[in-house]
């Protein structure tokens, strides 16, 4: 969810139990709303400057304390509002799903004497608890130097000090590790006690692994095994359908990726505990320690349906999903500004697209008619592309400076062309050459816009929104109160006639990625490009397979039509594979 979008997202979804997550990326940012918020709810606010010392850490450490004192206070008015209509306690139980709390409180609701009906209030105040408020770090977003090009501290690294910010701080809840592996960052939070159980297997600090398959929660897990940390959660995502950066192109489709979790699960928490039990006694927490409650195992990555839901958690056996782009049609939940939200919602497949606009250098879902990348186009049309750079987090190339530059940024991208043009090149291969480094975005600063504008922080920010492709099926905004409904299944909000189930956009999006590689591969007959090609294919192939079962247990009315589509995709998929006419041997 970028950046911006659920900065203060705890503020208004954790009062009702509803976990919720914050990026640990932008610094500058969550200070600019510490200061608003504490502005906001007459708190003081004693301003940490970009240069002071550990910064970033204590920014983010006095962020998440803020967020945290604000919402216990939210939850102590809840547990005291009375049992009426329009009340926010009212509202905590009628927002759950069918659940044994849910009937104990419809029975309450349902009682007429009064003594006994007070008892059931008392129980049910009893059970109220705030949603974790958990936070981000991008594994991969670790610069060891500044933006003037001077080194960092120890372990003040950007990853290692959101950690340490995070760690510092009240909150109880997960850091949600994405992006990939960082041994560094590992090791570092094996230093931290809270990292680590109590007697009672409590951890007041969790970590969730981002991964997009088995075998890379396999090898994570075991890295944090060796360390003595346990792995509260495995958060399955799809590697394409999903928002933001996008970490697939192997053919791995969510189905058998979660079939594969489903079978392997037992192992793999038997394999992960010996680990971690072996290190605890060469750490000397054997007997302080108790083994903590098993991960659980959760997915994301393109919902849309009720239906969708009920099938990750029934027929896989999930113990939760997550949902990403549908809240960026929930307004009074993230921070969007008007100009984007009435973008998103007239949005098509054509205006989401997966761009190579990210510096990061990885593939990238945005949202082409976003203020930001109407900017960036109308600097192209003006002769000045780039951006000014204002906070140069993904600041790391040095080619041309001592001092790290941002590829998306004017001083990069200016010297690059003029590298550019200096070469001795066709003129038609130094306008692709110009294309490409025009096409970088700057992401970091305009990721937050979607909070500075809407807060007044900065009401000129050019809005980055990197909604995944099932934003386009989205036809209209709602509340709260309207997604909950829609992902229980209480209500249906009005999807896009003819949406592709979600496994089967997946699988769409793979193929179209195998295509790109294919073309490529034709231009490069590299080995590494072949193995991937292979790999692709094998695991489509398999997905194919996978799915054809799964149809048999997709709700009676739309299996016709998954069925339909499903051999519609196969058809496109043999025919492309014929017709490249490849002789893959690696």
């Amino acid at each position: 969810m970028a950046t911006g979008f659920t900065i203060d997202t705890p503020l208004k979804v954790a009062k009702f139990g509803i976990a919720s997550v914050v990026s640990m990326v932008d610094d500058v940012l969550i200070e600019q709303v510490r200061q608003r918020l504490c502005r906001e709810y007459g708190k003081d606010y004693v301003a940490i400057g970009n240069h002071d010392e550990d910064a970033r850490a204590r920014r983010i450490t006095a962020y998440l304390d803020l967020l945290n004192e604000l919402v216990q206070h939210q939850v102590e008015r809840l547990r005291s509002a009375a049992f009426e209509a329009g009340s926010e306690i009212v509202r905590y139980f009628e927002l759950l799903p069918a659940s044994p709390l849910r009937s104990f409180y419809d029975r309450m609701m349902g009682t007429e004497e009064t003594k006994e009906r007070e008892q059931m209030q008392t129980e049910l105040r009893a059970q109220i608890k705030p949603g974790p408020i958990d936070v981000n770090i991008m594994t991969k977003l670790d610069r060891d130097v500044d933006r003037r090009g001077k080194l960092f501290p120890e372990n003040s690294s950007d990853a290692l000090s959101a950690l340490r910010g995070f760690m510092n701080s009240a909150v109880n809840g997960s850091v949600v590790l994405s992006a990939g592996m960082n041994r560094r960052l590992f090791t570092y939070m094996s230093k931290f006690e809270g990292m680590f159980p109590n007697a009672d297997g409590f951890l007041q600090k969790r970590i969730t692994l981002k991964v997009s398959d088995y075998r890379s929660a396999l090898v994570q897990g075991k890295q944090m095994a060796k360390l003595g940390l346990h792995v509260s959660e495995f958060r399955v995502e799809s590697g394409l359908n999903c928002g933001g950066h996008a970490f697939g192109g192997k053919g791995q489709l969510m189905g058998p990726v979660l079939e594969e979790f489903q079978r392997c699960k037992a192992s793999l928490f038997e394999t992960l505990s010996e680990m971690r039990q072996k290190a605890w006694v060469k750490l000397g927490l054997s007997e302080q320690c108790g083994e903590p409650k098993p991960a659980r195992i959760t997915a994301q990555g393109g919902l849309g349906s009720a239906q969708e839901d009920q099938l990750l958690r029934e027929h896989y056996g999930v113990d939760g999903t997550g949902w990403g782009s549908a809240f960026l049609f929930v307004p009074d939940v993230v921070n969007i500004d008007a100009n984007s939200l009435q973008k998103i919602q007239a949005a098509t497949e054509q205006d989401i697209d997966l761009s190579p606009s990210s510096p990061l250098g990885v593939p990238f879902w945005s949202l082409l008619s976003s203020a930001s990348e109407s900017t960036r186009r109308d600097r192209i049309t003006a002769g000045r592309p780039g951006s000014q750079c204002p906070k140069g987090f993904l600041a790391a190339d040095s080619e041309f400076t001592k001092a790290p530059l941002c590829t998306a940024s004017r001083a990069f991208q200016k010297r690059k062309l003029k590298q550019i043009e200096e070469t001795e090149s066709t003129r038609q291969e130094k306008a692709a050459n110009e294309e490409l480094v025009m096409e970088k975005a700057c992401i970091c600063h305009d990721l937050a816009g979607g909070a500075t504008s809407a807060m007044g922080i900065d009401e000129d920010a050019t809005t980055s929104v990197c909604c995944g492709p099932n934003a386009a099926y989205f036809q209209r905004t709602t509340n709260l109160d309207g997604i909950v409904a829609h992902i229980y299944g209480r209500e249906n909000l009005p999807l896009l006639e003819g949406r592709p189930h979600m496994m089967l956009k997946e699988l769409s999006l793979n193929i179209d990625f195998l295509r790109k590689d294919i073309l490529r591969y034709k231009e490069d007959l590299s080995d590494r490009l072949a193995k991937t090609i292979s790999d692709c294919r094998e695991n489509l192939e398999r997905g194919f397979e996978h799915y054809s079962e799964l149809a048999s247990s997709i709700v009676e009315q739309n299996r016709e039509a998954f069925v339909k589509k499903l051999e519609s995709i196969q058809k496109d998929f043999t025919e492309m594979i014929a017709s490249s006419q490849l002789r893959l041997e690696v």
